[in-house]
């Protein structure tokens, strides 16, 4: 039996598809939406992992967990909930597992969690999110998270973590990584010079069961395919849509203009804000993932190919954009 926190998100959701084909039963813990799956052994428990009576039920019989629970948010007015549900979130899951006697856990963390404030630098997993550097507070919570990973192995739940760059996949046009496709449908004209990692969420998926199903305890690994700059990544994506290409370049003082007018804008109209101090100065560094270590360690894995992510991923979002107003 194995258990599946935040089922309904975008990884997720990929995880349960694949587990399922592997003809594994499957328990997912759902809070607030359904999730888009039907299956004779998938069994969906309701619950959430703030809730310790509910995931210490749902934990019952599950000798496998993979923890995709959190919250990915730049907007200072969700911090507290952010740090809570990433924090202590996974401290709960971790106390669960230990309890009920889970033979090994599976943790999602982003590579957020490390110093990505190197400019032009080769991040690997030995970098680690330091305060004060222009880390954000994401990374921090997650960062925190992994440190409960950690005090778990040190109690005696085996356990590995995944550090996965920018996730690409058909998910809700609201998620964190969805909303660029979402951004460029719509016409955004602007583009910065910075540079990140991205990867395909069935990666990211693929490379979590391996590690499940491996003897690999203790270890985390950086899960991103290549290094891209933001205006190859949105003037593929335009492509793909058939929208103009950003055009406009965004340098220092524009970004630096336009989240504080965004900042206004959220506190008049309670929306969120679509750039915070935090993305855009992320949005400016370039930073290089170095992915060496995963792929050493599984060398039978490989990554799908950047420019196949976009193409078929923009191909399955279009349904949605197109009912955008």
């Amino acid at each position: 039996m194995i258990l599946v926190t935040g089922a309904s998100g975008l990884v997720g959701v990929e995880l349960i598809h694949q587990l399922l084909r592997e003809g594994k039963t499957v328990k997912a813990l759902i809070h607030h939406t359904d999730l888009p799956v039907s299956h004779p052994q998938l069994i969906k428990v309701k619950g959430n992992v703030l809730d310790v009576v509910s995931l210490e039920e749902a934990m019952l019989d599950v000798q496998q967990v993979y923890h995709c629970a959190a919250l990915i948010a730049f907007d200072p007015k969700q911090r507290a909930h952010m740090f809570k549900l990433n924090v202590e979130g996974t401290a709960n899951v971790v106390n669960a597992a230990l309890t009920a006697g889970v033979k090994k856990l599976v943790h999602i963390s982003s590579v957020a969690a490390l110093e990505r404030m190197q400019e032009d630098g080769l991040v690997d997993e030995s970098t680690h999110w330091t305060p004060g550097k222009g880390s954000s507070k994401y990374g921090q919570t997650k960062y925190l998270s992994e440190l409960e990973i950690f005090r778990g192995i040190e109690e005696g739940l085996p356990a590995a973590i995944v550090n996965p760059s920018i996730i690409i996949g058909p998910g809700d046009l609201n998620n964190f990584s969805t909303k660029i496709f979402k951004t460029v449908y719509k016409g955004f004209p602007w583009y910065t010079e910075g540079a990140t990692g991205f990867v395909d969420v069935r990666d990211v998926a693929r490379s979590m069961i391996l590690l499940m199903n491996s003897d690999v305890s203790g270890e985390k690994f950086i899960i991103s395919a290549s290094n891209e700059n933001f205006r190859h990544v949105f003037s593929m994506i335009a492509d793909n849509l058939k929208k103009r290409r950003p055009f406009i370049k965004a340098g220092k003082l524009i970004t630096e203009i336009y989240w504080r007018l965004e900042k206004v804008r959220s506190m008049i109209t309670g929306n969120e804000p679509l750039l915070t101090k935090e993305t855009v100065k992320a949005a400016r560094v370039r930073v290089n993932f170095d992915n060496s270590k995963f792929l050493k360690a599984f060398p039978s894995f490989s990554y799908i190919l950047f420019e196949q992510s976009i193409e078929e991923t923009s191909k399955a979002l279009i349904p949605q954009l197109q009912q955008l107003k």
